[in-house]
């Protein structure tokens, strides 16, 4: 990112925390030329496309230490994984899929952090760029159920596509499906390599420490662990 965006994301943010909780607002954002991502909450480019078009009032969210969660300050950040896990059992009950995957997801995509934004533009939990997640209705990406409603809808599309190949369906999901599909594999990318080992290692952790009595998961893809 350049000094510029750096600042215009920066003057985004916090105009946008300034504003009374019940208002809204709107986060814009467009990818130029060379890939860079802006934001602005003031858009002075017809490219810039709404990606927050209505901003709910805030959640409370805070930590098992009682700080509030936030953004962008790894030092402070100690997320509650439990937080969301009704919201993953409602969108793993809506779009059948483990919820024990939802959550590996959400872990290794933003490691809970509700308000993620990655440098390539990705949004939330989940890390759904602008455009898939206006693909799947997700009217707020830096809601939480909105989110995870989404990007789960994403993931269930992606399994779907790749007739439940989990590691292909990860792939899709990190590096795109249509890269996926013209390979007919998993691309010979570092980052899509390791993120499909942190989501299988996470899933697998959170599988071998279920409760039979809990149920957590009614949903499984041991096929392809």
């Amino acid at each position: 990112m350049t000094v510029r965006i750096i600042a215009i994301f920066i003057a985004a943010f916090f105009a946008i925390a300034a504003l009374p909780q019940h208002a809204q607002a709107t986060i814009y954002s467009y990818v130029d030329d060379d890939g860079v991502v802006h934001f602005s909450n003031v858009p002075s480019d017809p490219n810039y496309q709404p990606v927050v078009r209505e901003r709910r009032p805030k959640l409370s969210l805070q930590t098992r230490t009682g700080r509030v969660l936030i953004p962008g300050n790894s030092t402070d950040w100690d997320p509650d994984p439990e937080y969301y896990d009704n919201m993953i059992r409602e969108a793993s009950h809506r779009y059948q899929v483990d919820p024990r995957l939802i959550k590996s997801v959400i872990r290794a995509e933003s490691n809970f952090n509700y308000l993620a934004v990655s440098r390539k533009g990705a949004l939330g939990l989940m890390q759904l760029m602008p455009g898939t997640a206006d693909d799947m209705q997700v009217l707020d990406p830096f809601d939480p159920k909105d989110n995870i409603n989404g990007g789960t809808r994403y993931l269930r599309k992606m399994l779907g596509m790749f007739n439940g190949n989990l590691r292909l369906a990860l792939a899709a999901y990190n590096a795109g499906p249509n890269r996926v599909v013209r390979l007919g594999r998993v691309p010979h990318l570092r980052e899509t390599r390791d993120y499909i080992s942190k989501v299988q290692y996470f899933y697998k952790e959170y599988r071998e420490s279920s409760s039979p009595s809990k149920r957590w998961a009614k949903y499984y893809y041991d096929r392809n662990s």
